[in-house]
């Protein structure tokens, strides 16, 4: 099957009923995660002072945006397989990876903006983050998904290069982040700084997930049984490197977008001044 028909989609490998009913189940709890801190992003605006409204708000709007992708993305795998001779096959339809990283090109810009708009940087300096952090990460997506829907084996040093000239972005991205946040944290409240260090961690230890994903979904074993060019026990192994990278993706997405948006009410919550009025009172 020729590459090109993959511009917008990959080639799956046959699985197992186990393996189809793990990606499938994961992909369903993804979009109820999402839904729901949707919910109590734009429900919670109410809680925290208005500067920090603005941050909740892009936060529910990065959940939203997966959530919909995502149901999307579920919606595709149920097209790209059908149940058959005990385990699942195939359809032809190719599986479109593209509504992933079509959310990746809108909710990772918008995951830089929510940060910097809890954290109240200065104008100018915020501004000249923002601006970094957002080039970087269109640069990181669009050099990952050249990538992404190679399923020839034989283009595995190709699938390489493009991961690696994405993960330059993505380590400059990790580096701003880690800094500024350190830097950050001698003017924030007391109350919000363990909050903020908890933050610089998530971002740390859940963006490390996506490389690994992608190595997974990209060993030549994954790529053969892809292309349909695996023998039978090659085919098992790469099977399991491909449902490794959608359960991989769509774990850290629910860390990256739901968790760190709880977490961003949290520390809007902590700077602000019905928060500090009702710790006064406590006292």
């Amino acid at each position: 099957m020729m590459e090109g028909v993959f511009l917008l989609g990959a080639s799956m490998p046959d699985l197992s009923v186990f393996q189809y009913n793990a990606v499938d189940n994961i992909f369903s709890m993804t979009v109820a995660t999402m839904g729901a801190a949707a919910l109590f992003l734009y429900m919670s605006r109410a809680h925290v002072d208005p500067e920090y409204r603005p941050a909740l708000l892009v936060s529910g709007l990065v959940v939203s945006i997966a959530c919909y992708h995502y149901f999307m993305i579920r919606h595709s795998w149920h097209g790209a397989y059908s149940l058959a001779d005990g385990g699942y096959k195939g359809t032809g339809a190719a599986f479109n990876d593209f509504y992933r990283y079509a959310d990746w090109i809108l909710t990772v810009p918008l995951l830089m903006v929510e940060l910097v708009a809890v954290l109240r940087l200065q104008a100018s300096k915020a501004s000249s983050l923002l601006t970094r952090l957002v080039v970087a990460a269109a640069l990181m997506i669009a050099l990952g998904y050249p990538g992404e829907v190679i399923s020839d084996p034989e283009r595995w040093t190709e699938r390489v290069i493009w991961g690696g000239l994405s993960s330059i972005p993505f380590f400059y991205i990790l580096y701003v982040l880690w800094t500024e946040l350190t830097k950050s944290l001698d003017s924030q409240p007391p109350a919000a700084r363990k909050l903020l260090e908890i933050a610089r961690l998530v971002i740390l230890i859940t963006w490390a997930v996506y490389p690994i994903a992608y190595a997974l979904g990209g060993t030549p074993e994954a790529l053969a049984a892809k292309s349909g060019q695996a023998d039978a026990a090659s085919a098992v192994v790469g099977a399991n490197g491909v449902v490794g990278l959608q359960i991989g993706y769509a774990i850290a997405d629910m860390t990256a977008k739901a968790g760190f948006g709880v977490l961003i009410y949290l520390i809007a919550k902590a700077k602000s001044s019905k928060s500090g009025e009702a710790s006064l009172a406590a006292a």
